[in-house]
């Protein structure tokens, strides 16, 4: 059994559209067509149960689009093993409503992504959504640290995820990247002293695009070594690392290939690839 904590979809009549932007953007190509159905056929492929999708909001109006357009996922894939998240922005005074509005048609969790929102994590606007988000026993997907589109953009780097952590203390949010891509080894001095949740997402596996001749080459982009991994999955706690993707940034296959290959024990790839998921998306296994 596998569990993608970390997936993104977009509708079919603007795939291509949002796929080419966002290539152009990071300098990476994706690896499906950003629709569904591929997703599903990629899941089907890698025995994957569930994915996890997750939209953002990346301005104050597409809340409602992006809600609306997850609880119909939901309700329509539920038995294909498809949860959508919802999303919001800082900038929604109406957070509360908006938590409220998906707590009650089932969604399960928020992401946030504080580069593509142009707001900084510790932001009082980010603190109040969180803590909130948390009273209703939702989850909080996070992108941790820098971000291949916007180098520079330090808005969720750890000196500004800590003090989130230590003050609200959320015991249901998930930082992807394995916390701080590009910037793990600030995050390893805390994480023996905060409950901190990590997804392994765009972390071991290379990113890549086509060059002038339309040949596949790698991307110069920072990878995670397995050393390093193993270091801060240990130091996080096994229970607190979920496996994901970042499909259609990365193959889901590859995806799975490098924990395999990273040198956790079997026991421990099953609570990365599908226990610490199960328990938190309330999935039977």
């Amino acid at each position: 059994m596998i569990i993608d904590f970390h997936v993104h979809t977009f509708p079919e009549e603007i795939a291509v559209k949002a796929l080419s932007r966002l290539s152009k953007s990071a300098n990476i190509m994706p690896y499906t067509d950003g629709t569904l159905d591929c997703l599903l056929h990629s899941m089907k492929e890698n025995s994957i149960s569930h994915s996890v999708i997750l939209p953002v909001a990346t301005n104050p109006t597409q809340y409602k689009t992006i809600n609306m357009t997850a609880a119909q996922i939901n309700e329509k894939y539920h038995d294909q093993g498809i949860i959508s998240f919802g999303s919001l922005h800082p900038d929604n005074d109406n957070y509360k409503d908006i938590i409220n509005s998906l707590a009650k048609d089932g969604i399960k969790g928020i992401k946030l992504h504080p580069v593509f929102q142009g707001v900084y994590l510790d932001d009082i606007r980010y603190m109040r959504i969180i803590e909130y988000a948390c009273e209703k026993n939702m989850i909080v997907m996070v992108h941790g640290g820098m971000d291949i589109s916007f180098p520079g953009k330090d808005y969720a780097v750890p000196s500004h995820i800590i003090p989130v952590v230590k003050k609200l203390k959320p015991d249901k949010m998930i930082l992807a990247h394995m916390g701080a891509w590009d910037c793990w080894d600030e995050l390893i001095p805390f994480l023996s002293e905060c409950h901190i949740m990590l997804d392994t997402s765009f972390t071991m596996t290379p990113a890549r695009r086509k060059n002038a001749a339309g040949e596949v080459i790698s991307v110069d982009a920072p990878l995670l070594s397995k050393e390093k991994f193993l270091k801060i999955a240990r130091l996080a706690g096994i229970e607190n690392v979920f496996f994901g993707s970042d499909s259609p940034w990365t193959m889901q296959k590859e995806s799975i290939q490098s924990i395999k290959d990273s040198g956790l024990s079997i026991e421990e790839q099953e609570f990365v690839f599908y226990r610490n998921a199960a328990r938190l998306l309330k999935i039977d296994i």
